[in-house]
């Protein structure tokens, strides 16, 4: 039989009165558990469950809540907008909407700090029942989370291969789509991590990332309750609440890193961790060397999305290269559907932590593999001979065609990023009447020239893919998990 999910709560015996701290209030893994059992028997039979996903122990514990009870979670980012939010409990036909304690409702209409410590976007949630840009929403129940309650849940342990979460993904083009996330799929992935990081109980973890996404919360909140390992979420991610948290593990994305970079007493700090992780978005090579000059740590590197959970990482115990992600996690496999004679093609992959589809879209679930059955991540990779994968960037916006050769965006940045001017970069493919597409740099620099950039690409890269065209920006448009938008840019 295997293990519960939230292992750590099955045995909360002379557990520690921080063993979870989120945003500087902390409580025992035993409070948690009865906290969560109230929650789980008030909600107990809900078919679906939203939980507005603010940075607090009171997310936390509706999670618990819902997973103990068996009940789909669907996180509600806080800072969305109306028509996002109706969309989401909408689409996931959630009755119910846990929320913290009386007044953050009104105290979460000031947009949440992104990743580097700066507002989230605009947008505020309205009221349940607001209308979206789809039609009214669905009547939903507000449930707020009061911590003071106390119930013993004694039901079952949940089938693992029920939907532990319903996580909205947003695609090339239409609405945010739900992925089903399994409670064996969210297990074999943390279990599969634990492995590659020697994550234990011994360890405290730090991070800061929203807890909506699968970083911040099946990385950054499950894994510590599967391990057992105590969990400081600093609440926003600044180079100053990381090096006071005093943990061996910690998570960011590369803006969190970039900034930890940027405060030399805050990276130093961190020299006594056992392992700095970045995911989330590529780690440009010149933030990984700064980190490893600073902290004395090379970074590990990971890949997965929201569908696939992690499947490929470097290891606490093995090689860690600028610009890889390493190989795949205990039973993943993967391979890459490159045309002939290409370096580089679509990363496909299968194994036990994919999604098991998207709600409602039957045809988007089946469109998303291939005849033989493996998941069409859309991301453009290429595997070394040694097993190592270099993620390049997305099919839709980072492959690019230009006179006959197949060119990586990512590659392009990274270059770009090794300029010492250059602080930020995108590049993405034009349409050229010659050449079919041409390199466009998009960059945040001060005191050069583009041709100088051009050419420190050429005298880096293979001459065809220098940019063609440099644009300078103030600052590159950003989701909240630190991701160039590159939808966003302004035309070429």
């Amino acid at each position: 039989m295997s293990a519960p999910l939230l292992t750590s709560l099955a045995e909360p015996d002379g557990d520690r009165p921080d063993a979870l701290t989120v945003a500087g209030r902390s409580c025992s893994r035993e409070a948690l558990l009865g906290a969560a059992g109230a929650v789980a028997a008030r909600i107990a039979g809900a078919p679906v469950v939203a939980v507005r996903a603010t940075p607090t122990v009171e997310t936390v514990t509706a999670v618990v809540g819902a997973l103990l009870a068996g009940v789909p979670v669907v996180p509600v980012p806080p800072d969305s907008g109306p028509a996002e939010r109706d969309h989401i409990l909408r689409d996931s036909k959630a009755a119910l909407l846990l929320t913290g304690p009386q007044g953050e409702e009104d105290a979460g209409r000031e947009a949440p700090a992104g990743p580097a410590g700066t507002p989230g976007p605009a947008g505020a949630p309205g009221p349940a029942g607001a209308r979206g840009g789809a039609g009214p929403a669905a009547p939903v129940e507000t449930v707020p989370v009061d911590l003071a309650e106390r119930a013993a849940w004694t039901g079952p342990e949940p089938d693992p291969k029920a939907t532990a979460f319903i996580l909205y993904t947003s695609g090339t083009t239409g609405a945010p789509k739900g992925a089903l996330i399994s409670r064996r799929a969210v297990a074999a992935d943390l279990d599969a991590l634990a492995e590659a990081w020697a994550w234990t109980a011994e360890d405290t973890l730090v991070h800061g990332l929203p807890l909506f996404h699968v970083h911040g919360l099946v990385l950054g909140v499950l894994g510590a309750l599967r391990t057992g390992s105590r969990l400081v979420h600093t609440g926003r991610p600044t180079p100053a609440a990381y090096a006071e948290a005093g943990g061996s593990l910690y998570f960011g994305v590369p803006t969190v890193w970039h900034r930890v970079t940027q405060d030399p007493d805050a990276a130093r700090a961190l020299s006594s961790a056992r392992l700095l992780v970045s995911g989330s978005a590529p780690l440009p090579a010149p933030v990984f060397r700064d980190l490893e000059l600073l902290t004395g740590h090379r970074p590990v590197e990971r890949y997965g999305m929201t569908e696939t959970l992690i499947t490929l990482s470097t290891r606490a115990d093995g090689e860690r290269r600028p610009g890889y992600v390493g190989t795949p996690l205990s039973g993943i496999r993967t391979r890459v559907a490159a045309e002939e004679g290409a370096e580089i093609g679509e990363l496909q992959l299968t194994g036990p932590t994919l999604f098991d589809g998207y709600l409602g879209r039957p045809e988007a679930t089946t469109g998303s593999y291939t005849e033989d059955g493996w998941f069409r991540t859309g991301d453009i990779a290429a595997i070394e001979p040694d097993g190592f994968h270099r993620i390049v960037g997305r099919a839709s916006t980072d492959l690019i065609k230009s006179g006959g050769y197949r060119i990586g965006a990512g590659e392009v940045e990274n270059a770009l990023l090794d300029h010492p001017a250059v602080r930020e970069a995108a590049v993405v493919g034009a349409p050229h009447e010659d050449l079919g597409q041409q390199i466009v740099a998009y960059v945040v620099a001060d005191g050069v020239s583009e041709a100088e950039l051009i050419d420190f690409v050429a005298g880096q890269l293979s001459v065809h893919k220098r940019p063609r065209k440099v644009r300078f920006l103030d600052a590159l448009p950003r989701n909240a998990m630190g991701k160039p938008q590159k939808k966003l840019l302004p035309p070429a």
